[in-house]
């Protein structure tokens, strides 16, 4: 059986390679999302169809690891989250974006069961916001 951390890996590696699939196989049934602003979502079908619309918005969102934290069956993680916000699909480097993060897993044996982000998201906002403006400007839309 794996490790806490070893499940937590192939998580972010599932997570790394936009595989939602993947990220369902990983987590229990009445898995607990908890995002960065506090915000809970529970429940496998839930996190799937939230996670395959995550990488619709921003198809290389990527985490890089710098350091983890085990204790039991609880793993800390820190280091960077980064992507590109990709409206209609196109990956233009001005939508980039990379922040300091840390992740907060709980482990059972049926997989991952709560999965907690703490990272700042107004630069992410600040990304989605101009590329929004630039989208409206070229079609001619008014500004508010």
């Amino acid at each position: 059986m794996a490790t806490a951390r070893e499940r937590v890996l192939e998580f972010i590696d599932a997570i790394n390679a936009g595989d939602a699939r993947k990220i369902g196989d990983l987590i229990t049934e009445d898995h607990l999302f908890i995002d960065s602003d506090g915000t809970e979502t529970r429940g496998w079908r839930e996190m799937r169809q939230a996670w395959h619309q995550y990488f619709v918005m921003m198809p290389d969102y990527r985490i890089q690891i710098r350091e983890a934290f085990c204790e039991a069956n609880t793993v800390v993680l820190v280091g960077t989250a980064a992507g590109t916000y990709a409206p209609g699909g196109a990956l233009d480097p001005r939508n980039q974006w990379t922040v300091p993060a840390a992740w907060r897993a709980v482990v059972e044996a049926e997989g991952i069961a709560v999965w907690q982000v703490f990272c700042s998201t107004e630069p992410i906002s600040r990304v989605i916001r101009a590329a929004q403006e630039r989208l409206a400007a070229r079609r001619g839309d008014p500004q508010d």
